[in-house]
Parts: C-alpha cells; structure tokens; sequence
C-alpha cells in the first residue's frame, strides 16, 4: 500500500470505532441478500445475534489501526485463517466478500465508489485477503498431508446419539471407512447439516472434550435458544439427525 492509502484507512477509525458494527451488519445482509448460496458458507444464527457482525467489525478495526505494520496482527489474522480452513473457505470467495464490503463503505458512509476512501480500503482489504489466502493456502496442505487427514468437507455417519444431561454426544464415523486424523482434547471441528425445511446448509464449529483416535469423532452438543426460524446446527442434529443418518465434516484445527 502506498502512503496515501494507509493515512485514507487511518483516517476512517474513528467512525469504525463508532459505526463498524452497523456496517458490518449492513455488509452481511447486502453480500447474502447479493449471493444466497453463501448462507451455506456463513452460520447464520451467528447472523442472527450479532455475533459474527460485531467480530468482522472488530478484526476491521484492529486492521485498520495496525494498517502501517500489519505483522502486527500476525497471530489474530492466523486465527481468522484457521477459522477459514475449518469451514473451507476458498480463495474465489474472497472476491465476493471485497466487493460487497467496499459497496457497503460506499452506501453507508454515502460516499462515490471513486472517492479515496474507497479506494483506499480496496487497497487494504487486497494486501490482507492475499496475506489470509497464502496463509490458508498452507493450511489445507497441512491438514491434508496428515496421516488420516482431508481437505474440505467429507462424509461422516452418526453412529451413536446418547443424551446426557443437557448435552448429547454424538459419535462421527467416516463413510469411506478410512483412518482420520487424530486430535486433541480443544481441537475442533466443523460439522454441516441441511437445515431441510429452508433448502440450506448451515456449518458450526464443535471442540473436543477429549483426544479423539483415529477411528472416529465424538460431540457434544447442546440445544441453542434461537428463534424457530433461525437456523440452528445444534438444534438440527439434536431435533433431526438420527443415528444412521450422515453430515459432512471438516479435519480437526486448533488455534495456536
């Protein structure tokens, strides 16, 4: 980035220290009101609380103050990387996010898509989508190498569904019979459910309690209280996966 634009996105912290969560917000319903096949990318009761909103509005803030150094930020942008991984982020997508975050600046700052804030902010958001796309980039190769290890999604079965307290534990066996990668005890993974009656899938992210072998997978889930029409992944897997039935599964990530 040239000097410019670095003092253009300085300059804008103030008002994302003021108005980053109602962009945030604005940027999310404009992308996926734009791309209706990424709700099965982006967990959409995280949508519904605020939660992801007020966490991009705060990784934008954090960029935007340390946009002179972004080394700064090394360890936060290897979380958001580890994130992407979880849910198979790809490189394509980061051309949909860039342009709707930049058209959201543009409309809720009321400002033209040539003025230099806009321009400024393209800037950054390129310099730090290929720092997060080189990052998960050796990220995939890593998971992927592992002994029992993938990349993106595969096919699990539920084996076993047993309650327990508030919690039940779901056992994950893969369908190709194979070995998996073992884990830790705080490692995680993704799970993704069709949330059947609105046509989506939805990914959620659940941590060990314990190490996991090489065999298969085990779950706790706990019912989450949203309203009915938000999609909930736990709620699915406790209120319609059976045993038998089969859910797609990410390797195991943890975050350093």
């Amino acid at each position: 980035m040239n000097e410019q634009a670095i003092a253009t996105v300085k300059a804008t912290v103030p008002v994302l220290r003021e108005n980053g969560v109602a962009l945030t917000s604005y940027f999310y319903k404009r992308m996926l009101g734009n791309h209706p096949e990424l709700k099965n990318v982006f967990n959409l009761s995280h949508q519904a609380t605020g939660r992801q909103p007020r966490a991009l509005a705060a990784a934008v803030l954090a960029y935007a103050e340390n946009i002179e150094d972004p080394s700064k930020l090394l360890k936060a942008v290897d979380r958001i990387a580890i994130k992407h991984v979880s849910l198979d982020i790809h490189p394509d997508q980061y051309a949909i996010v860039g342009t709707n975050l930049l058209h959201s600046i543009s409309e809720v700052l009321e400002l033209p898509m040539d003025h230099d804030v806009i321009t400024a902010w393209e800037q950054a958001y390129g310099q730090l989508a290929n720092i997060l796309i080189n990052r998960e980039k050796a990220l995939y190769h890593e998971v992927a190498t592992k002994k029992g290890g993938w990349s993106g999604w595969r096919a699990f079965k539920i084996s076993a569904k047993q309650q327990d307290g508030e919690h039940t534990t779901f056992t994950l066996v893969p369908t190709d019979g194979l070995a998996i990668t073992p884990a830790q005890a705080g490692a995680f993974i993704s799970v993704k459910v069709a949330i059947a009656d609105q046509g989506i899938e939805q990914p959620q992210q659940f941590s060990f309690e314990q190490v996991q072998d090489n065999a298969e997978y085990h779950i706790q889930v706990k019912r989450e209280l949203v309203d009915a029409d938000v999609p909930s992944v736990s709620n699915a897997l406790l209120d319609h996966v059976q045993v038998g039935d089969t859910v797609q599964v990410t390797a195991p990530l943890s975050y350093h």
